[in-house]
């Protein structure tokens, strides 16, 4: 029996824009490599990482957080 795969959680929101000074997408708060890597990564690795998000955005200034409505 076939058994699909079970989808990848993934934090994605479709807004990519990468902040020069954090190195952090201004949509999901992931790294480039973290984004690049993250079909390869574990679930436990995953959730790792989408436990740290809500601590991100304080790494991104807030004028620029203001100029994405965020």
């Amino acid at each position: 029996m076939n058994v699909a795969p079970r989808p990848i959680s993934t934090p994605c929101v479709k807004v990519c824009v990468v902040d020069g000074e954090s190195g952090l997408c201004l949509g999901c708060y992931r790294t480039l490599a973290e984004v690049a890597g993250w079909s390869r990564l574990g679930e436990a690795e995953r959730a790792a990482i989408m436990a740290d998000l809500p601590r991100r955005p304080s790494r991104v200034s807030p004028a620029k957080r203001a100029m994405f409505g965020l």
